[in-house]
């Protein structure tokens, strides 16, 4: 499913425009982004939760020549499902 399909499922449900359902999930994904920014983790019960995680630096491999490069140390954003979420996939 993608954004516009996302958006056209919430309008349907919620008994509001298109357009209106793409504003509130823009502003929902613009939030969560705001709070791993601020490394401040998300929350959403029963769904799962967001938080920012740190990776260190380590050594790696260049797949096409061998040769050991050095990867640097990055920022990513995990996921952790919530048992609902884990029950409805199961």
């Amino acid at each position: 499913m993608k954004k516009p399909e996302l958006a056209a499922a919430i309008a349907t449900k919620a008994d509001v425009t298109k357009e209106k359902a793409g504003e509130i999930l823009n502003i929902l994904t613009d939030e969560i982004t705001n709070a791993m920014c601020k490394n401040d983790p998300v929350t959403l019960i029963g769904f799962g939760t967001f938080s920012r995680r740190e990776r260190s630096a380590r050594a790696g491999k260049n797949p096409q020549t061998g040769a050991s490069i050095q990867i640097p140390a990055s920022k990513s954003v995990g996921f952790k499902p919530g048992k609902s979420l884990k029950d409805a996939v199961n």
